[in-house]
């Protein structure tokens, strides 16, 4: 869990300085002249219409809402153009989103419910959770509606085990696991993947509130970076083994992404079996369902 919380602050943080930078770098400003008396201090009203653009209009005592108004059409005539414009290009960069917290729900054969050999295997539904995030996106946007992006990232998978007095082993010929005969108070089983998307985006034009409804498909790959087991115990402390666990290797699935504005939802799936070389396991595959936070 301090993984997940820490993460999240991570890319929240992140997230805040390129709002406000986006947000200074954008800011039009509507000047009103009253040629009939001198205003020592004028007030100031933000309108703001998107996390991207931002007006700041003077108002004073008898102009307010002639000021309001005034911006009010502003905004209208700038999304209007922002709609219109054309913004197709490259683009590349650093990138920290989609941001996608969610839980793990592996399939067995094409059940939720785990088949008697994978019964070892059982976790805490709502304890098992997967996140991810884009570290490089490199892309090209055809025109405002449309783009494809090839990104690089991070993807988690942690399952919580309800058995809490078994360990995975590893190098073994297949997955197994032996009986300890204490109590762990955690008893996580994890994998960590390099995740590699090619995302063909959709965006609806701008609505009266500077949003817009996204649409994502991406076929992605995993390449395995490791696989860790983490247990909490009185009688042995914290501890955590590393090793491939039998994880798949390499990975390949597809991942279906929508929401509007800023937040959206998404569902993971990955064609190939989660373990190699494990005959007991086989057809068990590995999905998800989360919510997303950026694009």
């Amino acid at each position: 869990m301090k993984h997940l919380i820490l993460t999240a602050i991570f890319c929240g943080m992140l997230g805040g300085v390129y709002a406000r930078q986006a947000k200074s770098d954008s800011v039009k400003t509507v000047t009103t002249i009253d040629t009939a008396r001198k205003v020592k201090k004028a007030k100031t009203v933000t309108v703001r219409i998107s996390t991207e653009d931002e007006v700041v209009v003077p108002d004073t005592n008898t102009k307010a809402h002639v000021t309001i108004n005034n911006a009010n059409k502003y905004v209208r005539q700038h999304r209007d153009s922002l709609n219109r414009a054309k913004h197709n290009g490259f683009s590349f960069g650093l990138s920290f989103f989609p941001f996608d917290l969610g839980l793990a729900l592996p399939l067995d054969n094409g059940s939720f419910n785990l088949s008697a050999q994978n019964k070892f295997l059982s976790y805490s539904t709502f304890k098992t959770t997967t996140d991810a995030f884009n570290v490089f996106k490199f892309g090209y946007r055809f025109n405002n509606n449309f783009r494809i992006t090839l990104g690089a990232g991070l993807e988690w998978t942690l399952i919580r085990l309800q058995n809490d007095s078994i360990s995975i082993v590893g190098d073994k010929a297949a997955l197994t696991y032996k009986n300890d005969g204490i109590h762990y108070s955690k008893n996580r089983f994890s994998s960590e993947y390099l995740t590699i998307p090619l995302s063909f985006e959709y965006r609806s034009t701008y609505d009266k509130n500077g949003n817009r409804l996204h649409l994502t498909i991406a076929p992605q790959v995993g390449i395995l970076i490791d696989g860790m087991l983490k247990q909490i115990s009185s009688e042995h402390g914290k501890t955590k083994n590393y090793n491939d666990f039998h994880f798949a290797k390499f990975q390949y699935g597809a991942v279906l992404r929508m929401g509007y504005g800023d937040f959206g939802l998404f569902t993971k799936y990955y064609f190939n079996d989660m373990f190699v070389n494990s005959p007991a396991q086989s057809g068990l595959k590995s999905f998800s369902i989360g919510l997303s936070y950026g694009w």
